[in-house]
């Protein structure tokens, strides 16, 4: 994908379709969730928001999880330029990621930490900005 400043992501590998990561398990099983930014394309220095969606195992959605933020750039040993946070819960395990915000081209590292029901468990997606 194409990016302002000659940016763009690539979306091979174990990263990103046009503007969404890829689903991914959790660590531990317990839990799938999808990212979908909602600014398409993802331009850097811009802020945006993006739509989670997380499910149980047997594909039942999570209506009440709380969701903990972190990541960055393992390689440049920093994190997000911004403090992203969920905002809302959308409903029918759907939330509104916001504060979403990349400051350069790279590999960058979006981790989640769920917790829902009495279980935790986290996901980690890595995609890079070329």
């Amino acid at each position: 994908m194409e990016m302002e400043d000659g940016m763009s992501m690539d979306m091979s590998g174990g990263s990103m379709p046009a503007d969404s990561l890829e689903p991914q398990t959790s660590e531990n099983g317990r839990f799938t969730v999808s990212a979908v930014s909602r600014l398409d394309p993802v331009v850097i220095n811009e802020t945006h928001a993006w739509s989670l969606h997380i499910e149980t195992a047997d594909g039942s959605p999570v209506t009440d999880a709380e969701i903990a933020i972190d990541g960055g750039m393992p390689e440049h040993n920093h994190g997000f330029p911004t403090a992203p946070r969920v905002t809302e819960n959308l409903g029918e395990g759907n939330y509104l990621l916001e504060g979403m915000r990349f400051n350069m081209g790279g590999v960058w590292v979006l981790t989640l930490e769920i917790s829902s029901g009495g279980q935790s468990d986290t996901v980690t997606f890595e995609f890079e900005l070329k």
